[in-house]
């Protein structure tokens, strides 16, 4: 099956009205963003808790049984039905027992309409331990499912795939002559994945675009930046790139550079940021909020009890929404989205750009023989009670930022902060109209 643009520009139009759900690869090859993943023994709970697009924490415990089990009766009648009745076509072969208890139970996954819940075959689940433990070349960005489209969420920065012009929002049509309609996002992230200097070519339909781009990215081994910094007149920028074991304290650094820079204001980046440690959320939050106020809220189904993460008080001056602005866009997820959603319900910040990703959910990683099934476990709840997984998080100045801008490396988003923070007037661009912000 093949795409066309101008119905690939239809769905894409119509699926933006309304975000719908994602499961999200991200094409790495180093291990320094899976650090963010608690491997081994122990659950949700485990010490070293994650806060990405794949937070999840493996477990090897046995499910336990079902008090009650409903009636298989017609389960059972359609697999001796089919057994009996179905013929095997000339471009087909017999379905062995295994692979029909395989779909069952991943039909049985599928039904709760959980893009991060999902079940790994023998085949699959190999694939995916070995893209957590970052075994892998590959290109820097970040992929996800939109309406069956093999959507870029972001390319990361200094990436083969931002090098080559891969941007936010590409939807990606073909993968080496591969069509992806109707692809699975773990197939898409086994034909982009390869060895490093290999080349794979992307048939990308972008927005405003008459023709398909075709776009060869050379894959390679992935090194991401933690923070970066500059200094714009009074106003000073902290970009973070991920929240991994190191973000707390090269951001500490960063705010000390902050303080001896004699800038006014503090912009925090976080767009592109797709998660890290939950811990480094906390610590960087800690740097805005006094002791005690509520960073995050976990909540958890059944019997277990929430839990509610707190700021540890390491306040470096206080903030205001009018000398803090926080930059996000729908590149940014899970732990970036508790920061921005914790400086903001706290009154501390202005939120400028665009709807946050919303992937405000925990997963844990259950092992089962060669397979696994990948759960969500709980979810995420800003101090205000907002719920990330739902749609994100919402903007007080929506700005985009248009994929023309990108390639003329243009960035309205941070334009305008830097106007908000020298007390300028800033046009929110709303559905309805421009409303004013001072």
């Amino acid at each position: 099956m093949s795409f066309h643009p101008n119905l690939i520009k239809k769905s894409v139009n119509t699926v933006s009205k309304k975000w719908l759900g994602y499961t999200v690869a991200f094409l790495f090859a180093t291990g320094a963003f899976f650090s963010g993943f608690q491997l081994g023994h122990g659950g949700v709970l485990a010490n070293n808790q994650s806060a990405n697009i794949f937070s999840f924490f493996t477990s090897s415990e046995p499910a336990e049984a079902s008090s009650s089990r409903p009636d298989l009766g017609e389960f059972w009648k359609v697999w001796d039905l089919l057994e009996q009745k179905y013929v095997i076509g000339t471009a087909t072969t017999s379905v062995t027992d295994e692979e029909r208890i395989s779909g069952a139970i991943a039909g049985l996954v599928d039904s709760y309409g959980d893009p991060y819940t999902v079940y790994f075959p023998p085949v699959e689940a190999a694939a995916f331990d070995e893209n957590i433990s970052g075994n892998f070349s590959g290109v820097g960005m970040e992929v996800g499912l939109r309406d069956s489209m093999v959507v870029v969420i972001a390319p990361l920065v200094g990436t083969p795939a931002e090098k080559a012009g891969v941007l936010a929002g590409d939807v990606i049509v073909k993968i080496n002559g591969t069509s992806t309609k109707d692809m699975r996002i773990d197939e898409a992230v086994s034909l982009i994945r390869g060895e490093k200097g290999t080349v794979v070519n992307l048939q990308i339909y972008r927005e405003g675009e008459k023709d398909f781009l075709d776009i060869p990215v050379t894959r390679d081994t992935i090194d991401i930046p933690t923070v970066k910094t500059e200094k714009i007149g009074d106003s000073y920028i902290i970009s973070i790139y991920s929240f991994n074991a190191i973000a707390e304290e090269q951001t500490a650094n960063a705010l000390k550079s902050f303080k001896e820079s004699g800038a006014k204001n503090l912009v925090i980046d976080l767009r592109g940021n797709p998660g890290g440690f939950l811990q480094s959320a906390v610590g960087i939050a800690s740097y805005f909020l006094p002791t005690g106020k509520v960073v995050v809220q976990e909540k958890f189904g059944g019997d277990i009890k929430d839990e509610v993460f707190r700021s540890l008080g390491r306040q470096i001056k206080e903030f205001t929404p009018k000398n803090l602005v926080v930059l996000m866009d729908k590149g940014s997820a899970s732990a970036s989205e508790i920061l921005a959603g914790a400086l903001k319900d706290h009154g501390v910040a202005t939120i400028i750009g665009t709807q946050s990703f919303g992937k405000g959910s925990v997963q844990e990683l259950v092992k089962l023989n060669d397979a696994s099934v990948k759960i969500t476990v709980a979810r995420w709840y800003t101090p205000n009670g907002t719920s990330i997984s739902q749609s994100g998080l919402t903007p007080d100045i929506l700005i985009n930022r248009t994929p023309a801008n990108r390639v003329a490396n243009e960035d309205p988003q941070k334009d305008a902060a830097i106007k908000f923070l020298k007390g300028q007037k800033v046009e929110s661009e709303t559905a309805d109209g421009s409303e004013t912000i001072e």
